[in-house]
């Protein structure tokens, strides 16, 4: 139970409030102060400041926090070594993906693994890149596929390429050209796949000193091609996403070859679970 504790209070420190340490340890905000509470009951000192805007720590705080993170950090170790010995009977493996990836990789990747570690759980979040360098970042995610180049402090492993690709409605006129222009794709309504940093779409139009005419923005690759789908506008999106496309789309090349380079990412490689470790052998059988 201290365990938990320690790592609530940490956790309260580093995200500077309750109510986000509860989300990162799957506790409710109660529970987190509860422990902390317990915690300044037992060292009877108080180490955590509260206010509207977040908790901060105390001076005892400060001296107390370096020693509390140590026992946090040493423990995870333990849990590693434990999964050794156990070869892997049982642990969870949280990835954060983003959905072209969680559609058409991760499915051949986690059959191929359950194979061999029946009993190893999955936790998969999704989001765009700039949150999955977050979650890995803040320890929400054990890995993460994203966009390289990615944070310099990460381990990461590059992957494929993944063509851009421009995307008609049937029958439209550019459908006709062996390659679409990218200059030609600014005169039409477009849809936009983006949200939040390192959109490679908009890079393409920056590149090239163009603007497209954006009248729909979203990170959901199917809404685009459906709207696509309906004659709403046109589109350029990831090879992988158009792989089995369930709609009426046309699926041309760029007059201007453009990629991403997918890869995945996790801390730091040497200190992942031996269950990380292991799935990341796995990832030919995407």
């Amino acid at each position: 139970m201290n365990i938990s504790k320690y790592m609530a209070f940490v956790a309260a420190v580093e995200y500077g409030s309750f109510t986000k340490a509860g989300d990162m340890l799957s506790y409710s905000q109660s529970a987190v102060s509860k422990m902390i509470n317990d915690l300044e009951d037992e060292w009877k000192i108080s180490i955590l400041e509260r206010s509207k805007s977040g908790v901060k720590l105390t001076s005892d705080g400060l001296k107390i926090f370096p020693y509390a993170k140590s026992v946090c950090e040493e423990y995870e170790k333990l849990q590693i070594q434990i999964d050794e010995l156990n070869g892997l009977q049982s642990g969870l493996i949280r990835i954060g993906t983003f959905s072209s990836v969680a559609t058409h990789w991760l499915p051949n990747i986690i059959k191929e693994f359950q194979k061999d570690y029946p009993n190893i759980d999955y936790e998969l979040l999704l989001g765009d890149y700039t949150e999955i360098e977050n979650w890995i970042s803040e320890g929400r995610v054990d890995c993460g596929f994203l966009r390289l180049p990615t944070r310099s402090e990460f381990d990461a492993l590059y992957l494929e390429s993944d063509r851009l690709l421009a995307v008609l409605p049937e029958n439209h006129e550019l459908s006709r050209n062996k390659n679409v222009p990218v200059s030609a794709l600014c005169k039409e309504p477009f849809m936009l796949l983006e949200k939040g940093a390192k959109a490679e779409v908009s890079e393409i139009f920056e590149n090239n000193d163009l603007t497209p005419s954006v009248h729909f923005t979203t990170w959901d690759d199917y809404a685009i091609m459906s709207m696509i789908e309906s004659g709403l506008g046109v589109s350029i999106l990831p090879e992988l996403i158009l792989k089995r496309v369930p709609y009426n789309i046309i699926i041309k090349e760029l007059d201007v070859p453009a990629h991403r380079d997918i890869g995945i990412a996790m801390k730091d490689r040497k200190t992942a679970s031996l269950a990380v470790n292991k799935f990341i052998e796995y990832l030919k059988f995407r």
